[in-house]
């Protein structure tokens, strides 16, 4: 064979044999990094708590460090993660302890609780080095106000609200500036509608965004009973009461048509303890002498009334 020949094979030779080196110290190289190490892992942390009066998230970054046991692969990742690439935890505030103005902390088991969003939930935390998290949140103009629902709601005949719809919660903080905060009074539902309803609804509904203001809860839960009625009818007298002594107050007409929504089925006849009753303050109070009578209490069942006709003139004499 030619010398050059054999020089060309050789040289071809020697690269195989490189490459086949580079291969396996590849292979070793990640196979090393597959397997499962310990180290100290530091990941820092931003936290995000919906803390009345005060900012939702912190200004500060807490630097979380712990043994964790995970790939070496991690570990090299996690070493070489710049401090600037935090990671936001949301913890709840039962768990957030004020230490004094706009300094939080958390400590001890609540920690634990955190593990996956802080460390993800490839790494085993062997054990904390870091004892403490604080946090500042800087307090922000803010108020308190209601929630009121926004929608339309329509029944199947003979089916009604047997009690008030129920928003949870009924109020929100609103934070924001103060000239901002100074035009909300209020803050409204997404509508709700709901159509040939026949038995008690549950729900969510989110809150409508309020430019420029932020809310400390973006969804209120909804309770709405619901009950079938029968509508029974009588005809009442008027009463009066506390009228002074020497005193008399008549009414007219003396008589009155009183409707009832009952929740079916009906038990007893709820008009054995009803009494229609026009109260003597309420005349004193009135301008005309005219009168709206009122059910002194509603027997159990009744899930509202009606009074025909709806005013009554009342006449005082001696």
């Amino acid at each position: 064979m030619p010398r050059e020949s054999r020089l060309k094979l050789r040289g071809r030779e020697g690269l195989l044999l490189a490459a086949s080196l580079l291969i396996a110290l590849v292979v070793w190289f990640l196979s090393n990094l597959s397997q499962s190490y310990s180290g100290v892992v530091t990941v820092p942390v931003v936290a995000e708590c919906n803390i009345p009066g005060h900012s939702n998230l912190s200004s500060n970054t807490a630097l979380v460090s712990a043994r964790c046991r995970t790939t070496g692969f991690r570990l090299l990742r996690e070493g070489k993660r710049s401090r600037s690439r935090q990671v936001k935890v949301q913890i709840e505030r039962s768990d957030m302890h004020l230490k004094d103005g706009d300094q939080f902390y958390v400590s001890g088991s609540a920690k634990n609780t955190y593990t996956e969003q802080i460390f993800g939930d490839e790494v085993q935390v062997e054990s904390y080095v870091t004892d403490t998290l604080f946090f500042r949140f800087p307090a922000e103009n803010h108020k308190t106000v209601p929630v009121q629902l926004s929608g339309d709601i329509y029944y199947r005949d003979q089916f009604m609200a047997s009690g008030a719809l129920r928003l949870v919660p009924d109020s929100v903080t609103v934070y924001g500036e103060q000239a901002r905060l100074d035009l909300v009074d209020h803050v409204t539902t997404a509508p709700l509608l709901l159509d040939d309803v026949h038995q008690s609804q549950q729900g969510s509904l989110r809150l409508r965004r309020i430019k420029g203001v932020r809310m400390s809860d973006e969804i209120v839960s909804y309770d709405l009973p619901v009950s079938r009625y029968v509508e029974l009818r009588s005809s009442l007298p008027v009463t009066v009461q506390g009228v002074p002594a020497g005193r008399h107050l008549q009414v007219y007409p003396s008589q009155a048509e009183v409707v009832l929504h009952c929740a079916f089925p009906v038990g007893r006849d709820p008009f054995e303890s009803l009494v229609l009753t026009i109260d003597y303050k309420d005349f004193l109070s009135s301008i005309s002498g005219r009168c709206i009578p009122r059910v002194r209490q509603l027997p159990s069942g009744v899930l509202n009334y009606r009074v025909v006709p709806e005013i009554f003139d009342c006449i005082e004499t001696d």
